[in-house]
């Protein structure tokens, strides 16, 4: 049977890889898109989406709890996983099955199965009803990552989780250890120790939130403590011995060993790049430590192979795989295209209290040679967040002392994650302190906070 042509084939229909077929197909190529289980990737599905429901409801509820600090009464507060589950299921497939609109709607041929690379420029399908056989000179490769499995610490989806098993949960945890304290396992922590569990999370670094700037790892890690969570930094999980419902971790900190047991544990150690089973290295792929190496452009040094997201490393975020998507698109359409600037990419964790970043950590800043001028603005000082009941958390801003170029922007507290786009904005545009500080921002509101956090680095700041 002969091979269907098309101008660009996409494996993959995460956010990087259903983002680069609709771009293309804007871009008049005609465009097929190869997706082994559901529109919309892990993010969609399994991770961002969900998470966030989850997460909405454990806020609702924590917020049901502070009824009387407003004036109001809620008697019985109470809730069901199940039914939080449901809903959090509900809304991933809402936005899943939108994907599948997006793709009629752009005449985008979608292949549902599994996709090889046999040979330069040619994608091989292995659907329900056969193979399929497609060809193309631009085939850009979105197949994402999953999560990481420590021996030893293997994920049973009975006593030991991954993420997924942990969106899906068949009990709620009593007892839980989460092993990491990235993005995702602080998630989850918040999520479970919000609605009940008696939480602990150990990080072998040497504090939570590691990526993020040292003063805000430190805020957070006071208002997790304050909310009951046990916070183990510098400590190794070395092994789990499972037992019929309980686990007994064994926990290394300072050079001594200690048991504790839980009922569940959580492994969020990282991920792994879906590079297995593709032909990427008989195509002559370089690939290190499970991730495709490529240049600026997404460019594989194969002609005509790109890769993108969380396949192509760090940082390994939708929104990045997205930008790379359109940028690919671009390319191959034959436009001008704009690389990505790894520190404009802003990154956010979902927890109570929130957290959020961009650009280059204090630490980083002056690692880099940096001469720096450091801002800093407590939420307690801004009349929006008190009036929210909302009135813990920081707003700090890095800026390089000689030039006033914005560095970096560091914060946590209630709708973090909605505010760092502002400083987002102004690193892509190379603004410098002074347009910040001539910006005028809307009052009350809790972007005010961002404005002060500026003026505070030049000795001006208004309201501390």
């Amino acid at each position: 049977m002969a091979a269907k042509t098309f101008d660009m084939i996409v494996i993959g229909a995460g956010p990087g890889g259903y983002v680069a077929a609709i771009r293309g197909a804007q871009l008049g190529l005609n465009v097929a898109i190869v997706e082994r289980e559901h529109l919309g990737g892990i993010c969609l599905n399994w991770g961002c989406i969900p998470t966030k429901a989850l997460l909405r409801s454990a806020e609702v509820f924590h917020l049901m709890h502070r009824a009387k600090e407003f004036g109001l009464k809620a008697d019985g507060i109470g809730y069901d996983l199940d039914a939080v589950v449901q809903r959090s299921r509900g809304v991933a497939k809402q936005l899943s099955g939108g994907i599948g609109h997006l793709m009629k709607k752009n005449k985008i041929t979608v292949f549902m199965g599994e996709a090889t690379l046999p040979k330069k420029g040619t994608v091989s399908v292995k659907t329900d009803k056969g193979t399929e056989e497609l060809s193309s000179k631009a085939i850009v490769v979105a197949t994402g990552a999953r999560a990481r499995e420590l021996p030893g610490l293997e994920a049973d989806g009975d006593l030991v989780w991954t993420y997924k098993h942990a969106l899906m949960p068949k009990r709620m945890p009593k007892k839980l250890l989460v092993i990491g304290s990235g993005a995702i396992g602080i998630e989850f922590a918040s999520f479970f120790n919000t609605l009940g569990a008696d939480t602990t999370v150990v990080e072998v670094l040497d504090r939570v939130l590691p990526v993020e700037d040292a003063e805000i790892s430190a805020f957070a890690k006071k208002a997790f403590a304050k909310q009951g969570m046990k916070i183990m930094e510098k400590s190794t999980v070395k092994k789990l011995d499972r037992a019929k419902g309980k686990v007994t971790a064994h926990i290394e900190a300072g050079g001594k060993t200690e048991t504790m047991e839980f009922d569940t544990v959580i492994s969020a150690v990282g991920i792994v790049g879906n590079v297995e089973n593709l032909g990427l290295e008989g195509l002559g792929v370089k690939i290190d430590r499970t991730h495709v190496v490529t240049d600026e452009y997404c460019r594989t040094g194969v002609e005509g192979l790109y890769a993108i997201g969380d396949i192509a490393g760090a940082p390994w975020l939708a929104h990045k795989a997205s930008h790379e998507g359109v940028m690919v698109a671009e390319l191959i359409a034959g436009k001008k295209a704009h690389p990505i600037k790894p520190n404009t990419i802003a990154g956010c964790t979902y927890c109570h209290p929130q957290v959020a970043s961009v650009g280059l950590t204090e630490a980083k800043a002056k690692e880099a040679g940096y001469e720096v001028k450091v801002g800093r603005f407590p939420f307690i000082g801004n009349g929006k967040a008190i009036a929210l009941g909302e009135a813990e958390g920081l707003v700090k801003t890095v800026f390089d002392a000689k030039t006033g170029e914005l560095l970096g922007a560091h914060m946590i507290g209630a709708e973090v994650t909605e505010l760092i786009q502002g400083y987002v904005v102004g690193r892509t545009l190379e603004t410098t302190e002074g347009e910040l500080m001539e910006t005028v921002f809307p009052h009350p509101t809790l972007s005010e906070m961002m404005h002060e956090a500026v003026l505070d680095a030049y000795g001006r700041a208004l309201h501390i």
